[in-house]
């Protein structure tokens, strides 16, 4: 646009200054058509480095992949590493129930289609402190079997370049870097891998078939039970606490502080006995036997988890409506509700077998130190 405002006001100059008595053969460059050619070469100059700038690839969500802070299964990508490649972008957080619950999609869909042109990444947006940690991210991979490239966004440069707002989010972009398909949650498998499949037959892939996945899942990875869920995520650091039942004392932060347990718990509440000492993201175990009270009505009771600052295991004990799970039990616990925190992560700790009522749900600490950030259910 400056240039056709020079090249106009040569134009002008070309009329007026012969009135002036200068000699129009110096000016002849600078009539209607000279102008005309010499906007014509100066725009076909400069149309190249424009067409780059407008690239999708170059000026999209997926230029900000080189911001990662960290790549697991992959050397760094960037945006012409993906050059003519359909791109699903997954953002997840490794305790989080939801993102876990997504993972057999995303790696059948990475088997499945990684030979016919898609590239999965997992971009990893840590909602806890402990998330930011590498090793911590780098076990996590390995355990949940995933062999997709993962990039570590712990500054959320990937997130906001994606404008994104929740984990997980799925983001599928097309082989020159435009974003086609969204999805925020766990849902629209079906739908997802129905654009997959277009956008590499637009990209004229060849496809392995044209069915959809059902991919198996277990432990935490199972998809929720939607008709008995009635209990929603409770956040125990004070940063976040929802939910919280004061028995004889109101949360005191960063304070080691003696509780009292609430005498009842209405629907989704929850409460604490014995000592401790709640921290903006987390309640800290500041002795032995210290205990969290929560009452659910779910099939799945899960709990974040870490073991004491300095790196020891803590054995816990839990109870529902007062006694041992039994058949009711998760995946990291035995029947008798007995368990040990040796990493930070997501813990399942109740699967039951019908869940049709209210639960009250008890986890005592038997040595102090142990970290609780967040239930969550399903």
């Amino acid at each position: 646009q400056g240039l056709r405002r020079l090249a106009g006001a040569a134009v002008l100059a070309g009329v007026a200054l012969p009135a002036l008595g200068w000699n129009p053969a110096l000016l002849s460059s600078a009539s209607a058509p000279g102008a005309a050619r010499l906007e014509q070469q100066l725009v076909e100059q400069v149309r190249p480095s424009e067409a780059a700038q407008a690239s999708p690839r170059a000026s999209g969500p997926l230029a900000s992949l080189p911001g990662a802070n960290g790549w697991l299964n992959s050397l760094p990508l960037s945006a012409a590493d993906l050059d003519g490649k359909i791109v699903l972008v997954d953002f997840w957080t490794y305790s989080c129930i939801n993102c876990l619950r997504t993972l057999p999609y995303l790696k059948t869909w990475h088997d499945k289609y990684k030979d016919a042109g898609l590239e999965v990444i997992g971009v990893h947006a840590p909602e806890f402190a402990f998330e930011k940690n590498a090793a911590n991210v780098r076990r996590a991979v390995e355990d949940l079997g995933i062999q997709y490239p993962v990039a570590q966004d712990n500054g959320f440069l990937i997130w906001r370049a994606f404008r994104n707002q929740s984990w997980p989010a799925f983001y599928l972009l097309d082989g020159q870097g435009r974003l086609r398909y969204t999805v925020a949650g766990e849902h629209d498998y079906e739908q997802t891998e129905r654009m997959i499949q277009r956008l590499l037959a637009e990209a004229g892939r060849t496809l392995p078939d044209t069915g959809v996945a059902l991919p198996p899942a277990r432990g935490v990875e199972a998809p929720p039970q939607w008709s008995t869920l009635h209990s929603g995520e409770s956040y125990l650091g004070y940063g976040k606490a929802t939910s919280y039942a004061p028995g004889g004392t109101r949360i005191r932060q960063d304070r080691d502080t003696s509780y009292v347990a609430a005498a009842e718990l209405g629907a989704n509440q929850w409460t604490l006995a014995g000592p401790w000492r709640l921290e903006p993201e987390r309640a800290v175990a500041a002795g032995n036997n210290g205990r969290i009270i929560q009452r659910f009505r779910a099939r799945d009771l899960h709990l974040v988890l870490g073991p004491s600052a300095d790196g020891r295991p803590v054995r816990f004990r839990v109870t529902l409506d007062g006694r041992p799970p039994l058949a009711d039990h998760g995946t990291d616990v035995n029947e008798q509700g007995e368990g040990v925190i040796d990493r930070q992560k997501l813990y399942q700790l109740i699967r039951q077998q019908t869940p049709d009522r209210d639960r009250v749900f008890q986890i005592e600490f038997l040595e102090p130190g142990a970290e609780a950030y967040a239930f969550t259910f399903g």
